[in-house]
């Protein structure tokens, strides 16, 4: 007894210009939100009252990103 043979492919991904506008749209906020998130908490002046919780988690990050610090 012999099968024959079979082959799939994978389905094709929709990329219609709505929903490649919809990714990079919603990409672009995400990256914005996180660049305000590094940003907001200077160290000196904690935007968050006494805690520097915020502002050492993503220390580096300001240094890469060229805020200034303290």
């Amino acid at each position: 007894m012999t099968s024959p043979d079979v082959t799939s492919r994978a389905g094709a991904i929709d990329l219609s210009g709505t929903k490649a506008a919809a990714w990079l749209s919603l990409t672009a906020f995400l990256a914005l939100v996180v660049l305000y998130f590094v940003g907001m908490d200077q160290g000196a002046t904690s935007v968050l009252g006494n805690s520097t919780y915020i502002h050492e988690f993503v220390h580096d990050a300001r240094h890469l990103l060229g805020f200034p610090c303290h």
